[in-house]
C-alpha cells in the first residue's frame, strides 16, 4: 500500500522547506509551525530547485513564482512540474503561495496536485488551519486505503475460513500452487467462485503486487478476442486507429486470468497454445515476437476433456492448461459453508452501506439449508444483498427473500424449530411467515403499486392494505 506520511496536526511536520522572496511570510510560517519543526528558506527558483533535489522534506510552501507558468497552461503540464519535487521524496506535500490575481494559476496547481494554497500576506490562523486540513485529508486516505487493502485481503481470502472438508482441500491445493509458476485450471459451476480463488492464488504468488489482469472470454465477441488478448497494431483491421496493447502485455510480471477458457475460437486456440508453449505471441497485424511472463490462470464450467475427445476443443492445449486442476465444488454439496459465507457477506454490505444489520432469522437460515442453490455462491450473494437493502429491522427476515426460497424448506423445518409451542401457534406462525414473504414479494413484483399487486392477489385493495399494517409493510419501500 502506497501510503502518505500522516502528519500530527498538533505536530505540523519536522522539514519544512519555505521557498518565497516574502520575508514575512517566511516569519509567519515560522510561528505557524513552532519550535518543534525544522524550518529552512530560500529566495530563489535555483535555491529551491538544489535544496529539495538534495534534503528530505515533509512539506513544500511555494510561490508561485518559482514555477515555470504561463496562460493557458493546463493542469497535465502542471503536473510534469510537480513531478520534479516528488522525484526525491514522493510524499512530500506541496503548497502553494500565491496572490489574488493569480487565483486562477493556482487553482491548476492544485488540480495537478499540490496539497492547497495560501495567499499573501500569509495569516498564522490560516496556515494552521490549511495545514490541520491537509493532515486530516491525509489521514482519512490513508484509513480509506487501508480499509480497502484489508477489504481486499479478506474477501480473496475467506475460502480459508470456509467450513466444509472439500473447501479446505481446495485451501491446500491454493497454498501449494500459488508460489509456483504453474498454470491452474479452476473447474467448477458458474458462481461457485472461480474468480475469488484465482486472486487468492495471485495474492499468496510471489509476486502479488503484479497486475491481475482478468478476462471473461466469454463476453468478447469472437472477432475482438485475439485484440483484446494479444494488441493490435494501428491500421490492422477497420477501427484500429492505434496500437493496443493486450491484456497479455499487461499482466506482465503479474497474473492474466482467462475465465470461461472453453469458450474461445480454434483460431484463438493457436494462439494461445503457442504463448503456452513458447511464452511469446505477436500483436494482431504485427509481426514482432513479444515475451510473456505473466501467470496464467485459466477458468472453465465445462468439461474440457469432453470437448477435446469431441474436437470442440485443442487436445494438446488442454493438456498445456490442465497442469495443475482444482475442482470447486458447488454450495449444494458444500451447505457446512453457508454460514461463514453468509456472515462475510453481511459484514461487508455493513460496512459498505453504513447499516446496522446484526444477522440473519433462525428460519432464514433454515431455508439456506434447504435450498439447492443453482447459481451456487454468487446467487447466495445477490440474494443477501437484495434482503439487505429491503430490510428495516435488526436481522434479515424471511420477508425480504423471495418465496421460491422460503418455500424450499421442508414443511416441517419451520415447527422444528421451537416444538415446545404448541401446534396452534406453530400454524399460526408459519401462516404469518408465508403470508409476510407473498406479500413483500408481490409488492416488490408490482413497484408498491396497490390496485394492481391486490388484482394480482385476487383480494380488495382495502384487504390488502389491512393485510400491510397488519405486518408493517410500507408499500413505499417497494417503489
Amino acid at each position: 500500500m502506497n501510503q502518505k506520511k500522516e502528519l500530527n496536526s498538533r505536530t505540523p511536520a519536522r522539514r519544512v522547506l519555505v521557498a518565497t522572496r516574502d520575508a514575512e511570510a517566511v516569519a509567519v510560517v515560522r510561528e505557524a509551525f513552532g519550535p518543534d519543526s525544522l524550518i529552512e528558506a530560500v529566495q530563489t527558483p535555483e535555491a529551491f530547485q538544489e535544496r529539495a533535489a538534495a534534503q528530505d522534506f515533509d512539506l513544500l510552501l511555494v510561490d508561485i513564482d518559482f514555477f515555470e507558468t504561463a496562460p493557458g497552461k493546463k493542469a497535465d503540464d502542471y503536473r510534469k512540474d510537480l513531478q520534479k519535487y516528488w522525484g526525491k521524496n514522493p510524499q512530500t506535500e506541496i503548497i502553494v503561495l500565491t496572490r489574488q490575481e493569480r487565483i486562477r494559476e493556482t487553482v491548476s496547481l492544485v488540480k495537478a496536485g499540490a496539497g492547497n494554497y495560501l495567499t499573501y500576506p500569509l495569516s498564522k490562523d490560516e496556515v494552521r488551519y490549511v495545514l490541520e486540513s491537509l493532515y486530516e485529508s491525509l489521514k482519512v486516505q490513508q484509513e480509506l486505503d487501508y480499509f480497502r487493502d484489508e477489504h481486499r485481503v479478506r474477501d480473496t481470502s475467506r475460502i480459508a475460513l470456509l467450513a466444509s472438508p472439500v473447501m479446505q482441500i481446495v485451501y491446500e491445493k491454493v497454498k501449494l500452487v500459488a508460489p509456483t509458476k504453474s498454470i491452474v485450471l479452476l473447474v467448477g459451476e458458474t458462481g461457485t467462485g472461480k474468480g475469488v480463488i484465482a486472486r487468492l492464488i495471485h495474492s499468496l504468488s510471489i509476486r502479488p503486487e503484479g497486475p491481475f489482469i482478468s478476462v471473461h472470454c466469454g463476453a468478447l465477441p469472437e472477432e475482438l478476442v485475439q485484440s483484446e488478448l494479444f494488441g493490435h497494431e494501428k491500421g490492422s483491421f477497420t477501427g484500429a486507429v492505434r496500437r493496443r496493447l493486450g491484456k497479455f502485455e499487461l499482466a506482465a510480471g503479474g497474473t492474466i486470468f482467462l475465465d470461461e477458457i472453453g469458450t474461445i475460437s480454434p483460431s484463438t486456440q493457436i494462439k494461445l497454445l503457442q504463448v503456452l508453449q513458447e511464452k511469446i505471441f505477436q500483436r494482431v497485424g504485427g509481426e514482432t515476437d513479444i515475451p510473456t511472463d505473466a501467470r496464467i490462470i485459466a477458468a472453465t464450467n465445462s468439461d474440457l476433456k469432453k470437448l477435446s475427445d469431441a474436437g470442440a476443443f485443442r487436445t494438446d492445449l488442454y493438456y498445456r492448461l490442465n497442469v495443475f486442476p482444482i475442482e470447486i465444488p458447488p454450495l449444494r454439496e458444500r451447505k457446512e459453508d453457508i454460514a461463514p459465507l453468509c456472515e462475510h457477506f453481511l459484514e461487508r454490505l455493513n460496512a459498505m452501506h453504513l447499516k446496522e444489520i446484526h444477522g440473519f432469522h433462525p428460519l432464514v437460515l433454515e431455508a439456506f439449508y434447504h435450498y439447492d442453490w443453482p447459481g451456487n455462491v454468487r446467487e447466495l450473494e445477490n440474494l443477501i444483498e437484495r434482503a439487505f437493502i429491503l430490510e428495516t429491522s435488526h436481522v434479515l427476515t424471511p420477508e425480504s427473500f423471495p418465496a421460491e426460497l422460503v418455500q424450499s424448506m421442508d414443511p416441517g423445518g419451520a415447527a422444528s424449530l421451537d416444538i415446545s409451542q404448541p401446534l396452534a401457534e406453530i400454524r399460526r406462525r408459519t401462516v404469518e411467515f408465508v403470508e409476510r414473504a407473498y406479500l413483500r414479494e408481490l409488492l416488490a413484483e408490482h413497484g408498491g403499486r396497490i390496485k394492481s399487486s391486490a388484482a394480482h392477489a385476487g383480494v380488495t385493495p382495502r384487504q390488502l392494505h389491512n393485510l400491510l399494517t397488519k405486518y408493517e409493510i410500507r408499500k413505499e419501500d417497494f417503489k
